[in-house]
């Protein structure tokens, strides 16, 4: 037998176990197990973010218990089970796949979102917007906006557009800073940042990526900081902000010289 087959199969039958006689399990229901698996998902990203595979295998472990539990939950209620869960995105995947399964033929990867989007039309999708989940957090739905639109021919021709548009936003932007009125300050802001998570797509950066790779950058230096200012005995909170930008820079130097 596949051994992934047998540890599927030992996955479930821990699941089962837990469900009829761990009394913390018994109690769990979707909604309260909704908020842990975010947090499960955003423990994944951190671990890939950092790029610690020991902790991406960890991670995704208990990802797997959690999309169990859903569907130990959904059978209880005989509303879905494993197998329906698996037969319908394997069902799924093979009909949005027609250059695998069927005859068509692609030659790139743009070709392939391209059908895929319009097969969830076909499908009976009524937008193509429509599979963007509203909680998502603002940089990285502007992202998958962006990339749905592409795959039915909304977007620019090039990255130059693109960057001009950038520019276009930032002009308007500083015009209404010098109206003054909050409202459309904020407006044109959105409007800059959605400008350029669009040019990062068009050179090649995930946005949110980079900007968590720049937090990380920042909370390491800061605390570098911190230290050279404690280990010269003095007190973050009495500076000027002169005086913390030479142990700021130092930091950045220690950075620098380590390739950080």
């Amino acid at each position: 037998m596949d051994t992934r087959l047998i540890a599927f199969d030992r996955l479930l039958k821990i699941m089962d176990d837990l469900r009829e006689k761990c009394p913390w399990d018994q109690k769990q229901t979707f909604e309260t197990l909704r908020t842990l698996t975010i947090e499960e998902t955003y423990e994944l990203a951190d671990a890939i973010t950092k790029n610690d595979l020991h902790s991406i295998e960890g991670e995704l472990g208990d990802l797997f218990l959690h999309l169990v539990f859903y569907c130990k939950l959904g059978s209880e209620i005989q509303s879905f089970t494993v197998e329906s869960v698996l037969n319908a995105i394997c069902e799924k995947l093979i009909y949005r796949h027609p250059h695998i399964y069927s005859d068509v033929q692609v030659t790139s990867e743009e070709e392939v979102k391209s059908n895929w989007e319009k097969l969830k039309l076909k499908a009976g999708k009524k937008s193509v917007l429509e599979g963007v989940p509203l909680s998502l957090p603002a940089l990285v739905k502007a992202m998958r906006i962006q990339e749905k639109v592409k795959g039915v021919g909304f977007d620019w021709d090039n990255k130059n557009q693109v960057w001009d548009k950038v520019q276009e936003e930032l002009l308007e932007l500083k015009e209404a800073e010098d109206l003054g009125n909050i409202n459309d300050i904020e407006s044109e802001f959105g409007d800059v940042l959605f400008s350029l998570i669009n040019y990062a797509r068009f050179i090649g950066i995930n946005p949110e990526n980079a900007l968590e790779k720049t937090n990380q950058k920042f909370i390491s230096r800061f605390e570098k900081m911190e230290i050279l200012i404690q280990d010269a005995s003095k007190d973050i909170t009495s500076m000027k902000l002169e005086e913390m930008d030479l142990y700021w820079n130092e930091a950045k130097q220690f950075d620098k010289k380590n390739n950080l």
